[in-house]
């Protein structure tokens, strides 16, 4: 079986926990490749910069999820910090 490589964020990188969520359904591969450069960052930093581990595991089933059900941003989220405006 070949792992599909992963289109990254503008300002972050698909952390391995969520790369191996992502990669878990081709369908959901297909609809990350879908998204923008910038949507995909939005949900990386979405993911990493929880401060709780459950929390952080949370968000990634909710990645699978949405991502599934056409979601292309996460919801009621201000938004990366790290990116410049």
């Amino acid at each position: 079986m070949t792992i599909p490589k992963l289109s990254e964020g503008v300002v972050h990188q698909v952390p391995d926990d969520l790369r191996k969520a992502l990669q878990s359904d081709k369908s959901v591969v297909e609809r990350w490749e879908d998204l923008t450069p910038l949507a995909r960052n939005e949900w990386i930093c979405w993911t990493i910069t929880t401060k709780k581990p459950e929390t952080r595991k949370n968000h990634i089933e909710r990645v699978l999820t949405e991502l599934l059900v056409g979601k292309r941003r996460p919801c009621c989220w201000v938004g990366c910090i790290h990116r410049q405006k």
